[in-house]
C-alpha cells in the first residue's frame, strides 16, 4: 500500500513539473489568451483522438454523462482563458502567486461536493494563503486584475478537480481517464468557438499564427496538456482532489523559479512579493506535515 501511494504521489509531483512550464511558454506565446487557448485545445483533441484510436477506445456514453462531461469542460476552457489572461496583462510569478488560492477553494467545495465534513486545518491553511495573497496585493496593485484573474483560474481549477473526482470513481458508469477528457475538451472547444462565432472573433487573422507560436502551443500541447491531463485524471482514483491541488502550488514554485531565469521577473517583484509567497510555501508544507501526522496516529 505504501509502495502504491508513493509511487502515484511521485507521478503527481512530476505531472507538476510538466504544468510549471505551461505559464513559461503561455508568457513566451504571443497570441492572445483566447487564440492561444482555442489553439491549444484544438490541437490537444486531435492529439487525443489518435491516442484513443490507437487504444481502441469506447466513446459510448449515456446522454446524462455527456451532459456532466459537457459542463465541466466549458469550466476547464473558462480555467485557461483566467490563467492565461493573468499572464499576459501581468506576470508569470503573480499569476502563479494567486493561483495557489486553489487551496482554500478546493477546502470548502470538496466537502461540499463529496458530503464530509470541513477539515479545521485545511480552512486554516487556505485562510493564511489568502492572507498571504493579500500581503502581495498591496504592494503589487499594478497588477491587481492579473491577479483576480489568477484567483479564477485558481477557482475553477478547484471545481473541475473535483468534480472529475467524482466522475472517474463513478461505479454506475465508469469511464477511463483518456476518454473523460477527451469528452471534456471537445465540449470546452465546441463552447469556447460558439463564443468567438456569436462575437465575431473568428476571422483570417484569427488562424494566422507565427511559427514561434504555433511550436510552443504544439508542445504545451502535446507535453503539457495531453499527456499530464489523462494522468492526472486517472490519479484522482488514488488521491483525494485536495492534495492533488495542494501539490499544484508547487506548479508556482517550479513557474516562478523558471521566469526568474528566462525572464528575470524577479527584479521587477518586491521583497514583500516573495516573503508573501514563502509563507504560501510553508503551509503547503505544513499541511503535508499534519496529514502525516494524523495518518501515522490512525495506523
Amino acid at each position: 500500500m505504501f509502495k502504491n501511494v508513493s509511487k502515484h504521489h511521485l507521478l503527481l509531483h512530476f505531472i507538476v513539473f510538466i504544468w510549471g512550464w505551461s505559464p513559461i511558454l503561455g508568457r513566451g506565446i504571443s497570441a492572445g489568451a483566447l487564440q492561444l487557448v482555442w489553439f491549444r485545445i484544438a490541437i490537444t483533441i486531435v492529439m487525443m483522438a489518435l491516442y484513443l484510436i490507437y487504444i481502441k477506445a469506447n466513446l459510448k456514453i449515456s446522454l446524462k454523462k455527456l451532459m456532466q462531461l459537457s459542463a465541466v469542460g466549458i469550466i476547464i476552457c473558462l480555467h485557461w482563458l483566467c490563467f492565461y489572461g493573468a499572464i499576459k496583462v501581468s506576470n508569470v510569478s503573480v499569476t502563479m502567486a494567486a493561483f495557489s488560492t486553489g487551496t482554500l477553494f478546493t477546502a470548502i467545495i470538496e466537502p461540499l461536493i463529496y458530503k464530509r465534513k470541513f477539515v479545521w486545518y485545511e480552512l486554516i491553511i487556505g485562510t493564511i494563503i489568502i492572507g498571504a495573497i493579500g500581503l502581495i496585493f498591496s504592494v503589487e496593485i499594478k497588477y491587481g486584475y492579473g491577479m483576480i484573474l489568477g484567483m479564477l483560474a485558481a477557482l475553477t481549477s478547484s471545481i473541475f478537480s473535483v468534480f472529475n473526482g467524482v466522475l472517474i470513481q463513478d461505479e454506475k458508469e465508469p469511464i477511463n481517464s483518456p476518454v473523460l477528457s477527451f469528452i471534456e475538451l471537445t465540449a470546452a472547444l465546441v463552447g469556447l468557438s460558439i463564443f468567438l462565432l456569436c462575437n465575431g472573433n473568428f476571422s483570417s487573422t484569427f488562424f494566422s499564427l507565427s511559427n514561434q507560436d504555433l511550436l510552443l502551443i504544439s508542445i504545451l500541447a502535446g507535453v503539457c496538456t495531453v499527456y499530464p491531463f489523462i494522468a492526472s485524471v486517472n490519479l484522482m482514483k488514488y488521491i483525494s482532489p485536495y492534495t492533488i491541488n495542494l501539490t499544484v502550488n508547487l506548479e508556482g514554485v517550479y513557474g516562478i523559479i523558471l521566469a526568474s531565469i528566462l525572464f528575470h521577473e524577479n527584479k521587477d517583484l518586491s521583497l514583500t512579493f516573495y516573503l508573501g509567497f514563502g509563507i504560501i510555501l510553508a503551509v503547503i508544507f505544513l499541511n503535508a506535515f499534519i496529514k502525516q501526522r494524523l495518518n501515522n496516529k490512525l495506523r
